[in-house]
């Protein structure tokens, strides 16, 4: 029977994140990973030395303690990359942060006319309650900006109505940005700022791994074997022993292991669910009710040194499934092995089950390269070899009922007294790498007999994407904090 002080559940970003804050205050854990990689969906997928990421992932933080652990394990392993993105609508590219001349000359003097029209009647008559991501976009942006570059792309993404889809997502994601400070800064050349600080929607550049993220995650995973923890690989938690008193052990593909204190980064339906005695019958039902989106990459190996300058591209064409392309090259050169080639990752959300996540992988590899052609990026014919990932649970979906749904698992987790969880699906918040890194580092203190409120995280207004840098300091002040739970849609 494996021991070790901690049992940690996940071995992404938050749980290898966690172990490591451990390990570094002399504490040993046991991290149980079902995959047989390890970093989660910030993995780097290795295809016959074509090296691409399940979706990019930009390595920019104002939270100083994560960019120290960066710096810590990879040290000047790290590239600066420019950042180049457009947005695809009806055959045309636009610059993505939006700029006004770009804009004009794409969507033609009638279109914008009618842009413009549209933003200024939002401004004047703002939608209320402003509780929905339609709503929310539409009052800052204009309808008809948000129907042409926000509702395609968004319900891809999401698989369900804009309308469905709650405000606080936006808050989250693009707070701070709207038409006019997209305008300004696109005028006087200026990264906008909101409390001193950088609208990451904004960022024009970032450091990214020399070989992807997933080498960040790698080498934590190795110093951790290191200092005596261990990464048990393909091992899927099965069963959840607990009382009252607490977590007594976990069973996970066969074995039991058991420790002194949990620490979860699993999605909150599959917790709950795992738990033995199963949890009230209300809690375990809004487990249930928690969604996810779920979602694959179809990377193409062309033969093309050069397709497009950009990082990625979003697709808000309606035609064609496809939602986002990137271009490993153009993130890093050591990502492809053959200079004279290009890889590209074609991303597709789906939902497990359906017919995308079901399609063969030959399938997949055709429909990609046939959806590229039809787009103009890549001629089809160059398009000489194909790998597939699929990632469920990929990001978790605030749609009308989670709120009620969060509130009640989250209430029942916290009466189990030596178990922490964090992470985005630990804690179904689709929040960017950082702020998952922040939550396991003070479920980790927490561990360590500290009393962080992990929910403040990446709610409070000091940890939006627009906030200021956090420092040790602000971390100490976390623990006073009280946390905002979002609401249903309409109450």
């Amino acid at each position: 029977m494996p021991k070790a002080p901690v049992i940690v559940m996940g071995a992404g970003p938050a749980g290898l994140t966690a172990a490591y804050e451990l390990s570094k205050a002399g504490v040993q854990s046991r991290v149980l990973e079902q995959d047989n990689v390890v970093g989660g969906i910030s993995r780097t997928v290795n295809y016959k030395g074509y090296r691409y990421d399940i979706g990019g992932h930009r390595f920019f933080t104002k939270v100083k303690p994560v960019e120290q652990f960066w710096e810590e394990i990879l040290g000047d392993q790290f590239l600066d990359r420019p950042r180049l993105s457009r947005i695809f609508y009806k055959k045309k590219f636009f610059s993505y942060p939006l700029k006004p001349a770009n804009a004009l000359f794409g969507l033609g003097l009638f279109e914008t006319a009618r842009c413009m029209f549209s933003y200024g009647w939002a401004r004047v008559f703002p939608r209320k309650p402003e509780d929905n991501f339609e709503v929310w976009v539409s009052n800052r942006f204009g309808k008809r900006l948000f129907e042409i570059f926000f509702k395609t792309y968004t319900e891809k993404v999401w698989g369900i109505p804009c309308s469905e889809i709650q405000a606080e997502w936006a808050a989250q994601r693009i707070k701070g940005l709207s038409l006019m400070t997209a305008i300004k800064n696109a005028l006087i050349g200026e990264r906008a700022k909101n409390k001193g600080g950088v609208i990451k929607t904004l960022i024009d550049e970032f450091r990214y791994p020399i070989h992807g993220p997933g080498m960040m995650w790698e080498k934590t995973a190795e110093k951790l074997e290191e200092a005596g923890s261990h990464v048990d690989m393909e091992t899927k938690v099965d069963r959840i022993t607990w009382t009252p008193e607490g977590i007594t052990s976990v069973e996970a593909s066969g074995k039991t292991y058991t420790g002194d204190a949990y620490l979860s980064t699993l999605a909150l339906k599959d917790l709950i669910e795992a738990f033995d005695p199963p949890p009230p019958p209300d809690v375990l039902a809004a487990a249930r009710r928690l969604k996810y989106r779920d979602f694959l990459t179809v990377a193409l190996i062309v033969n093309q040194e050069h397709i497009f300058p950009d990082t990625w591209i979003y697709i808000h064409e309606p035609n064609v499934r496809l939602g986002r392309v990137q271009n490993f090259k153009n993130w890093s050169p050591y990502m492809v092995p053959d200079p004279s080639k290009s890889c590209l990752g074609l991303e597709y959300f789906c939902f497990e089950g359906d017919d995308l996540w079901t399609m063969a992988d030959e399938d997949l590899i055709k429909l990609g390269a046939k959806e590229i052609g039809e787009l103009g990026l890549v001629d089809p014919k160059l398009v000489e070899d194909g790998s597939i990932v699929r990632m469920p649970k990929a990001y978790p979906v605030y749609d009308s009922e989670y709120p009620e749904a969060l509130a009640k698992v989250r209430e029942f987790i916290e009466t189990i007294p030596n178990l922490q969880i964090s992470g985005r699906n630990g804690m179904h918040r689709y929040n960017n790498q950082d702020h998952s890194m922040l939550t396991a580092m003070l479920a980790a203190r927490n561990l360590l007999g500290a009393n962080y409120d992990l929910w403040q995280v990446n709610v409070d207004d000091e940890y939006h994407e627009e906030g200021r840098e956090v420092t040790l300091d602000d971390l100490r002040k976390v623990e006073q904090t009280q946390p905002l739970v979002p609401k249903r849609v309409g109450e």
